[in-house]
């Protein structure tokens, strides 16, 4: 039986966590995921190659053998290598791309990426025709999150890198975008689970247990449901504060309070992480993000009211749900 995400208004869970404001929307297609100027040719895929061949390589064994190559284009490609300031690249332009290709222009001394690895990441985009920027990420907003998993063409384009490293990439352009030019910086690696300090239990809330990996068992309590939400802080994180309509990372999991059952859960889907807007969610949802600093760790029991009650055709629309979230980053949402 198929239910329904806690993404309300998106059901689509994008296993690559890239939050990126209008400017750089087109970051998407070098995420593998589809947009409007995307084209076949011009979206890398888990499995393509500078030549367009397939391989066989599994990124869960071999991160390196799964990044994108080197190739010309990108070698005639100068990278400034001051990683504490935001690159600038040399060409001569219109530069020709006819694949995607990858270089590491500094190698940082940093953690190594690992499969699964959550990474902090820094972009810059030039037009590859002009030599024009048409924008950042992480320099004058927000920087993206990602998760180096075999699905995203983002993945293979920083994957076997190091902290502190800066890697260019070029994608070639299609009838209705440019070729372009990508630098990213790869800033650090976030947690994927909560890192808060615990907090004492609260009588009467579901009791949560972690394994050594942080995912978590809930314990129904006996007795009826509440009828409004309940929250309890089970770690109380030390980053930033979710505000109101900002972009979350999170790991969460979801069990009905009528049987235990589980009905979602990231930590079911190789405990990568999903990103989503607070406003894309139940209410009850989003009243355990809302309020909270990142490295928290949110417990919430949600009535039907403030879940799928809206919905008589869901079926948790008669449920309380039993929410425990890891919120891993926010971003704040975009101003117009």
């Amino acid at each position: 039986m198929v239910v329904p995400s806690v993404l309300q208004r998106n059901p689509v869970r994008a296993r690559l966590s890239l939050i990126a404001p209008a400017l750089l929307i087109s970051a998407l297609a070098l995420a593998g995921c589809s947009t409007p100027a995307a084209s076949p040719s011009s979206s890398p895929s888990a499995t393509s190659t500078p030549g367009g061949d397939s391989t066989a390589v599994d990124p869960t064994t071999d991160l390196c053998g799964a990044a994108y190559e080197s190739g010309p284009a990108i070698e005639a490609v100068t990278v400034d290598t001051d990683t504490t300031k935001e690159p600038t690249v040399t060409f001569t332009a219109p530069l020709e791309v006819a694949a995607i290709e990858r270089t590491v222009t500094v190698e940082g001394d940093g953690e190594k990426l690992e499969y699964g690895s959550l990474a902090d990441v820094k972009q810059t985009i030039f037009d590859a025709e002009t030599g024009e920027k048409v924008g950042d990420m992480g320099w004058t907003n927000a920087g993206a999150l990602t998760s180096i998993v075999a699905e995203t063409g983002m993945a293979q384009a920083i994957s076997c890198a190091t902290v502190g490293s800066r890697i260019a990439v070029t994608t070639p352009g299609s009838a209705d975008r440019p070729a372009y030019i990508w630098i990213f910086d790869i800033a650090g690696v976030t947690p994927s689970a909560a890192w808060g300090t615990e907090q004492p239990a609260v009588d009467g809330m579901p009791v949560v247990t972690l394994a050594e990996d942080g995912t978590p068992s809930v314990t129904v309590p006996e007795g009826d449901a509440p009828t409004e939400v309940e929250l309890a802080t089970l770690k109380k994180g030390d980053g930033a504060v979710v505000q109101p309509g900002d972009s979350v990372t999170v790991q969460y999991m979801g069990i009905k309070w009528s049987d235990g059952t589980e009905f979602d859960s990231s930590w079911s889907r190789g405990a990568v992480p999903s990103s989503f807007p607070t406003t894309g969610v139940v209410d009850g949802f989003k009243q355990a993000l809302e309020g909270y600093a990142v490295g928290s760790q949110v417990l919430v029991v949600v009535p039907p009211a403030f879940g799928y009650g809206a919905d008589p055709t869901s079926a948790l629309a008669k449920e309380t749900l039993i929410f425990v979230v890891d919120i891993l980053a926010t971003t704040p949402a975009a101003t117009q």
